[in-house]
């Protein structure tokens, strides 16, 4: 996911979209846990996508 992709949607589209982010992370946290996570770069990426989300509602809000 980039950035540029993200700055187009609206405040609705962008909060709809960091619940489901959130709720990614979350299970992805539980299966590192529980040692079913094979690779655990995902958790980088998904973290970083929260942060881009963030930062762009952010920027309409402004």
């Amino acid at each position: 996911m980039k950035y540029t992709d993200i700055q187009t949607k609206t405040v609705e589209e962008l909060t709809a979209l960091l619940k489901e982010k959130k709720l990614e992370l979350f299970t992805l946290k539980a299966k590192q846990k529980t040692m079913q996570l094979t690779n655990t770069s995902e958790l980088r990426v998904a973290k970083k996508n929260i942060a881009r989300i963030q930062t762009a509602l952010t920027a309409v809000a402004k």
